[in-house]
């Protein structure tokens, strides 16, 4: 009998031990597995950090060269008058295909997913706002004579391309969020006609968050990436 205690005991113990030893080794690999990932992390930020770091550096080259050409640019032309004339026609152009910084009067256009419980709403993609929607009153804008716009601080040009990419949307290839704010140049009173009775701010109200003021003095960025033609031709 007392064998058999001790041998039951002993197998408790064993049992006890083992568990213990496995319960080691699974906090272990967990706690291995965690740490990698962090590193992994933390790895992967600075390498983003890095880049844009760069990318900033670089950035401030290009406007500091981009300013030194400018005042050379003014400097030839105070002595002549046709390159006067040449460099009023550049800034005109600039100022057309989005290529200067601009400001004047008009209104911005902030839209937002609906904060409504998603439980409740029937069409959950109805509550969430799409590249449709920033086209749409991108659409009305443009017809309401707005002169310069921009998205999130990207500005629109002839090439621009709105497009969905997962819960995000693509604006001249980078990737912009919610909320996405809307700013045109033109006549207020004009641009502010979007929120007619059964216009498309009316209708896309009723589904996500959308608001709409009037500004004195809005500043839309000039587009800093590469405007580049293959087919069209200069005769």
């Amino acid at each position: 009998m007392t064998k058999l205690k001790n041998s039951l005991v002993m197998g408790i113990m064993c049992c006890a031990l083992t568990f213990g030893i496995f319960w080691q080794i699974r906090t272990v690999e967990s706690s291995n597995v965690k740490v990698s990932q962090n590193y992994e992390e933390n790895n992967l930020r600075a390498e983003v950090l890095k880049y844009k770091e760069k990318y900033d550096n670089e950035q401030k080259l290009l406007e500091k060269a981009e300013s030194e050409l400018e005042k050379e640019r003014e400097s030839a032309t105070k002595t002549n008058s046709g390159l006067e004339d040449a460099e009023i026609s550049i800034k005109k152009a600039n100022k057309m295909i989005g290529l200067s910084e601009v400001k004047g009067p008009g209104v911005i256009v902030t839209l937002k997913d609906s904060p409504k419980n998603m439980v409740n709403v029937f069409n959950v993609a109805n509550s969430v706002v799409h590249d449709i929607d920033i086209l749409s009153v991108i659409n009305e804008l443009k017809n309401a004579g707005a002169e310069a716009i921009s998205i999130n601080d990207e500005r629109l040009v002839i090439t621009s391309a709105i497009l969905c990419d997962g819960n995000v949307v693509r604006i001249n290839k980078e990737k912009v969020g919610v909320p996405f704010v809307i700013k045109a140049i033109g006549l207020p009173e004009s641009l502010a006609a979007l929120e007619r009775p059964g216009g498309y701010i009316e209708y896309l109200g009723k589904y996500v968050e959308v608001s709409l003021e009037k500004s004195n003095e809005i500043t839309i960025p000039k587009y800093t990436g590469k405007i580049e033609f293959t087919y069209s031709k200069v005769k």
